[in-house]
This record gives structure tokens, sequence and C-alpha cells, in this order.
């Protein structure tokens, strides 16, 4: 956990959320900006920078966080209707925290969403 974190401070419960899942790996929450009627970010609970701080120790959390948004996907109705996985690396990438994390958009049709 890194003490200045926005999404550690979530997972430690130090800053609420609308929390749609979570497990020993990640947890699951709704966007505060949301782009589309579903915006949902699953977020590593262990602080793994950007997708540049993956290595063979930790990638395997990735796997766990697109089984777990295809599960969400199912769960929450949208998966037949279909949606993005979205990851942003580095500022250049957009990413603006500081936190490994993919967004799950669904519910919007046509055009770009980022």
């Amino acid at each position: 956990m890194s003490d200045n974190c926005l999404f550690c401070k979530i997972i430690a419960g130090e800053i609420p959320c609308d929390k749609v899942y979570e497990d020993d790996l990640v947890i699951a929450f709704r966007d505060i900006a949301p782009v589309a009627p579903q915006h949902i970010l699953v977020v590593p609970k262990m602080h793994i920078v950007s997708t540049n701080d993956l290595n063979e120790s930790n990638a395997s959390v990735v796997s766990h966080i697109f089984v777990t948004a295809r599960n969400l996907a199912s769960e929450l109705g949208f998966a037949e209707n279909g949606y993005r996985i979205i990851n942003n690396c580095g500022a250049d990438g957009g990413q603006t925290v500081g936190h490994l994390h993919f967004h799950i958009i669904a519910g919007r049709h046509g055009g770009s969403m980022f």
C-alpha cells in the first residue's frame, strides 16, 4: 500500500466508494465520473503503479482482473450487448491515478468513449 495513493485509500476503507465486487486480490467500484451508463474500475489490492510495473511475480493479477470483468459484465447484465476494458499507462497514456486499474465501459452505442 502506498500512503498517498487514492486507490490504496479506497482499498483500505479510508475513502468510500460504490463497491460492486471485492475479493482477496481486487476491488471493483463505480467510477465517480462515468463516461457511460456502466463505468466500473477494477483495481488490484496490491499497489502496482502501472502496466510498466508488471513482472513475473505480479502479472497474474491481470488475468484475475479480466475474469472479474467478465463475471461483472454477466452479473450486471451487459455482457451480451458488449463492453470495453481499458487500461491507461502513464501520463501520456491518460493514466490519472498512479495505481494499476482497468475501466469496464458499457451501455453506450457508437463513437469513441476515450
